[in-house]
């Protein structure tokens, strides 16, 4: 079982090489599953029982099932569909020596460079063309090994091994192709959309990594791939989400966009997205404001983003006591400065919906002299405040183009998530609450 839910992440990562087509690939599985898509522009009817979608940017999505119109709360799961990587700029194309052609990009988050050199990348995205009424969005995956990024030989640098800094204007542009690859950039992206060149007005195109994922380890029990930073916590979300639901809670599966970058977009978890996807499903269902209000305070979400392992070859950047490692359970992310949203109250639910099902826990807490990144957790509560425990699935190399994790993880993930979405966390005052099935 573990082997196949790993081959069906390594084919969803492998059709998602942009965010648009992470979304993409989600709609289509919620539309196969019986779910109906919303549009923020338009009035909504919702039934009791029913099953819905609305994305926003075509890089976000929220999902949800309502059980009934007297539901106590909202549980949510949260990941997002970026992953650090190079977007092309405007007018990309940039000759050198009039020989070669490169394109140039600028970095899109917080990325390993040297991970990106030598191997084989292509292009992924949407574009905007025109149309007889307008502008519609194509999606483009230029599907072939297009470009690489070369290093430069060390008998050229024989100071490549001592810690190279890299500048991403110089060192990190990709080689596309020789001379005669001049002007042909924009008709490649058309012909990958199925639109002539002319009809192309604008384009948010990135860099991805061409390289297959492996199954490896002694006993098979490590993956590498792309993009598991946040795929996988996406993936599981899915998966649980399609199959877990609960008579008193409404389950919401949210994936946002920008939170390698701050998630301050329209699209972010740091926008009133969420907060307006749970406002609007109160009112539809002719709830009043109070109802939303006491439904939030005894809603719960799962922020899920992956965590960091312990590194073999780097064991003294790991806390001391509280260690992590892949295929030993679900990672709950502490910080005593907020930076992930758990606290005491969060963690015990968390566990114990765990513990039921025999899904494996660890904790993950910064060393004190090494400040951590946020999640969307914390964010995404500035908008709507809520209970939230920050988990993830332990990995190796976060923020490589190519990361590792551990094969039973994801089991251990998807197996948390459901028991979570088949659970409903009701507060019987703060700091008290139940746990109905």
């Amino acid at each position: 079982m573990a082997l196949e839910q790993v081959q069906e992440l390594f084919d969803f990562i492998e059709k998602s090489p942009s965010c648009f087509h992470v979304i993409d690939n989600v709609k289509k599985t919620l539309v196969e599953e019986g779910f109906e898509e919303l549009f923020e522009n338009k009035k909504w009817q919702l039934q009791e029982g029913g099953k819905y979608f609305v994305t926003r940017n075509l890089s976000s999505i929220i999902a949800f099932k309502v059980p009934g119109k007297d539901f106590a709360s909202f549980h949510i799961i949260a990941s997002h569909s970026d992953s650090p990587t190079f977007k092309i700029k405007d007018n990309p194309e940039q000759q050198v020596k009039g020989k070669y052609v490169q394109l140039n990009t600028e970095k899109y988050g917080g990325m390993i460079f040297s991970t990106w050199f030598d191997r084989p990348l292509s292009v992924a995205g949407r574009a905007l063309v025109k149309t007889d009424k307008g502008v519609e969005t194509k999606l483009v995956n230029i599907d072939r090994d297009l470009v690489v990024i070369p290093n430069l030989a060390i008998h050229l640098d024989r100071t490549a091994n001592d810690g190279m800094k890299y500048n991403p204007q110089v060192n990190l542009l990709p080689l596309y192709g020789d001379a005669a690859s001049k002007d042909t950039f924009d008709k490649l992206v058309a012909e990958a959309c199925g639109v002539q060149e002319e009809d192309l007005l604008s384009t948010d195109l990135f860099l991805y990594n061409r390289m297959k994922p492996a199954v490896w380890g002694a006993h098979n029990e490590y993956m590498s791939c792309a993009k598991l930073d946040d795929l996988e916590c996406a993936f599981s979300s899915l998966k649980a989400f399609v199959k877990g639901g609960n008579k008193e809670s409404v389950s919401v599966c949210a994936i946002f966009d920008n939170e390698e970058v701050g998630s301050s977009t329209k699209q972010g978890a740091n926008s009133t997205f969420l907060y307006d996807v749970l406002k609007r499903v109160n009112t539809a269902l002719g709830r009043s404001e109070e109802d939303y209000h006491t439904a939030v305070a005894s809603s719960f979400m799962l922020s899920a983003d992956n965590a960091h392992a312990l590194h073999p070859n780097h064991p003294g950047m790991t806390d001391p006591t509280n260690l992590v490692f892949l295929n030993e359970g679900i990672v709950i992310k502490h910080n005593a400065n907020q930076r992930y949203t758990t606290d005491a109250v969060s963690s015990a639910i968390f566990q114990k919906l765990c513990k039921e099902q025999n899904v494996p826990c660890q904790h993950f807490v910064n060393r004190s002299d090494i400040m951590g990144g946020s999640t969307l957790g914390n964010i995404a509560n500035s908008h709507v405040s809520l209970n939230t425990v920050d988990i993830g699935m332990a990995q190796l190399a976060m923020h490589s183009s190519y990361e590792t994790a551990g094969v039973l993880d994801l089991g251990y993930m998807i197996a948390g998530m459901e028991a979570f979405y088949n659970s409903a966390v009701i507060a019987e005052c703060d700091g008290t609450y139940e746990i109905h099935k």
